[in-house]
């Protein structure tokens, strides 16, 4: 059996659509084994994160975090996906990093915002301008036809430059943004938070997307206290990032606040109950979710 290396020629294979199916049924399946492991010079960071769900496969995902890099004209992370077959455990293929990390981060969100967002919904707000904003705006217009998309970013000069590549509007008022958006997503590396509880309107949903750290936060207590709380994965946000291990440990919310994360799709409780419910989603990621955005991947390449 031939290994096949898959690079971002494939990303013209992809679709947004398509890909949150994907994550959907993936977890119709069997429960994922995860396991993560760090090793450290330095500054320098070796991060793997393998997953294993029976009935898809194996995966392990490797990343070289070097923060010297980019001063020497080189990015600061790299990295491989490796996929396994179920049966075997043979090497099927190795899929370009940052391929499996764009789709699987926005796809995520995504699939998030087809089940929680009203379908009607097409004021869709962005906070931060980076790669993952980028991203975001594409995956929401796959969904959310003729979505109005406005951009904030706290330093405007980002937002113009996004806006302007993406046919979006930006704007330097987030209060006003936040009030008038139906869909907002945070993608945002903030240590304290940015929106706003009470400016959120009823019907909003609200994609989490930034934070990674116990140490971050994007948006404050009053938004977690007003809206249902949904998460991708239990497993991977409920004890490790900051906007829901602060306010549990200050008994804001408790781990029983959160209605559901994707293992409910089946089930059908991880939905919105009425049209005036804010609805929030913490993207918390995982090794799961990078094996079922891979094995997508994969298979939208073999059929191209």
């Amino acid at each position: 059996m031939s290994v096949e290396i898959i690079g971002p020629e494939a990303e013209a294979h992809l679709d947004w659509l398509a890909l949150t199916d994907a994550l959907a049924a993936g977890h119709a399946l069997p429960r994922a084994e995860v396991a993560d492991t760090f090793l450290y010079r330095g500054k320098d960071t070796l991060l793997t994160r393998s997953a294993w769900i029976s009935g898809l496969g194996l995966a392990v995902k490797a990343a070289s975090v070097f923060p010297g890099n980019p001063a020497q004209g080189v990015p600061m992370v790299n990295g491989a996906v490796t996929l396994y077959d179920d049966a075997t455990g043979r090497l099927e293929a190795i899929v370009d990093f940052h391929l499996v990390t764009k789709w699987k981060t926005a796809g995520d969100s995504l699939l998030a915002a087809r089940r929680l967002a009203r379908p009607e919904a097409r004021r869709i707000l962005i906070v931060g301008a980076g790669n993952v904003a980028r991203s975001m705006i594409a995956a929401y217009r796959a969904a959310f036809p003729g979505a109005q998309v406005t951009i904030w970013n706290r330093s405007p000069e980002p937002a113009r430059a996004l806006a302007a590549a993406t046919g979006a509007t930006a704007t330097e008022d987030l209060e006003a943004a936040v009030r008038g958006a139906e869909i907002i997503a945070t993608t945002t590396m903030s240590s304290s938070p940015l929106v706003k509880g009470e400016w959120l309107a009823p019907g909003t949903h609200l994609d989490l997307i930034g934070a990674y750290r116990p140490d971050m936060r994007e948006a404050d207590d009053a938004a977690l206290t007003r809206a249902t709380l949904f998460v991708d994965a239990r497993a991977t946000t409920i004890a490790h990032i900051g906007e829901l291990k602060d306010p549990i440990a200050r008994g804001i919310i408790t781990p029983e606040s959160i209605r559901a994360d994707f293992y409910d799709l089946p089930s059908g409780r991880f939905a919105r109950s009425s049209a005036d419910e804010i609805t929030l989603c913490k993207n918390g990621g995982g090794a799961h979710l990078d094996l079922i955005a891979a094995q997508y991947i994969l298979a939208a390449w073999r059929h191209r």
